[in-house]
């Protein structure tokens, strides 16, 4: 490929109009599966494409060759890419996705269609903090948390930072807005004196990364779970220089046996993908010579 990842001082010129950063799910040999059950849930949710195996990838993965690698799929417009990886890594609520409803009848409609086959974590019902709310642990492992509001886009993603990154909500968000163009920090929410989590921590938080919204929280209260590379962002590049800024800076500080093939963990324990926008393109190549090139090469 001709387009590679390059170790080099971080640049702080910014050219990040147009990026696109998506959710990229790591299943054992469900990613077809979950992809489906999801875009017959959703409005506006179709599957885009589908690469399978071939021979180099399943000797690199030790996955079945033929069989499907990657599935890229919309929900609500957005994009998803679920992954047949095997069981290097397990789904953890640290990351969880944030559904905002137009009304109750629809709250109710998607809670009736996921709670079918999924683990209820919270029921759904009135709570301090919401008129509606609900939270479930879908039969694939990821976390949903539903209620009535409106965000930038339907599906929002959730970090939720604990163990020993507890404390840093505030902190990754100012690194993240930092590394990107029309980002910034739209609504926080700190916890005071006498309550169950540490003064000044982040209760909740709103924050948009190139006009995508996140949210974030801080939790220190039974908590055993971190953030792990089955769950990960994908930034899809235009240039060279996009992957080598974007990779550089987010390395910084971040454990550097984490980082090949164009994946990486930051200093705060979050995965990232920095690839070229052409690479799912060149993966599906039905050319299997060709896309077999671009399998060696990553």
């Amino acid at each position: 490929m001709d387009t590679q990842i390059k170790k080099q001082p971080a640049k702080r010129t910014r050219k990040t109009e147009g990026l696109n950063i998506s959710p990229f799910l790591w299943f054992d040999t469900q990613a077809e599966e979950a992809a489906n059950f999801y875009t017959q849930i959703f409005n506006d949710s179709k599957i885009e494409s589908i690469t399978y195996y071939g021979a180099e990838g399943a000797a690199a993965s030790g996955m079945e060759e033929g069989s499907v690698m990657t599935v890229a799929f919309t929900l609500e417009g957005q994009d998803f890419t679920a992954l047949n990886g095997g069981r290097e890594f397990d789904l953890s609520p640290a990351i969880s996705f944030f559904v905002n409803c137009d009304d109750e009848q629809e709250l109710n409609t998607l809670w009736t269609k996921f709670s079918e086959k999924a683990t209820t974590i919270m029921d759904l019902k009135k709570y301090s903090f919401s008129d509606k709310y609900g939270s479930l642990k879908d039969p694939f492992g990821i976390t949903w948390q539903f209620t009535i509001g409106t965000a930038m886009q339907k599906i929002t993603p959730y970090l939720i930072f604990t163990g020993k990154e507890y404390g840093k909500a505030e902190e990754a968000m100012n690194f993240y807005i930092s590394l990107f163009d029309q980002s910034g920090i739209i609504h926080i929410e700190r916890y005071g004196p006498s309550e169950e989590e540490f003064e000044g921590t982040v209760r909740q938080a709103r924050f948009s990364i190139n006009e995508q919204e996140f949210m974030a929280a801080d939790s220190n209260t039974g908590q055993e779970f971190t953030f792990t590379p089955a769950l990960s962002f994908v930034v899809k590049c235009e240039t060279q220089e996009e992957i080598d800024y974007f990779w550089n800076n987010l390395t910084l500080g971040a454990d550097e046996k984490a980082q090949q093939c164009g994946w990486l963990k930051d200093r705060y324990g979050v995965s990232w993908q920095i690839v070229p926008r052409a690479l799912e393109e060149m993966l599906s190549d039905p050319d299997i010579a060709k896309s077999e090139r671009v399998m060696r090469a990553m």
